[in-house]
């Protein structure tokens, strides 16, 4: 832990009128209670950008393989599931939209809309 670290405990730790051990005791404890959340909570935003950035990978293989799709369907082929996974795609692409205009909402300060946090 760094000072600037240490600085930030100390301070959360008083405001919540709590010893540094006694907050790290309890920190640990709630987040042991949800590990799923908490390695989402604990993501650097390098890790989160990684992420965005392989997920727009995927959806880029994925356009890809709609092309060859199209390819078969206008060579008279069925694809009676199509549908259903352009709706899938479209959900995944939103999604990764949504998610980075939070981290980046996040990083400017800002809540959803455009209002500061």
């Amino acid at each position: 832990m760094n000072d600037t670290e240490f600085t930030r405990l100390t301070t959360t730790a008083s405001h919540c009128k709590m010893s540094n051990a006694a907050f790290l005791a309890y920190a640990v404890d709630k987040a042991a209670r949800d590990l799923t959340r908490t390695a989402a909570e604990i993501a650097t935003e390098r890790e989160v950008i990684d992420e965005i950035f392989a997920a727009r990978r995927h959806l880029g293989r994925i356009h890809g393989l709609f092309n060859q799709v199209a390819k078969a369907l206008n060579s008279g082929a069925d694809a009676p599931h199509l549908d259903a996974t352009v709706q899938a795609v479209h959900d995944a692409a939103r999604r990764m939209e949504d998610a980075a205009d939070a981290l980046l909402a996040h990083r400017d300060g800002t809540a959803e809309g455009g209002v500061p946090a």
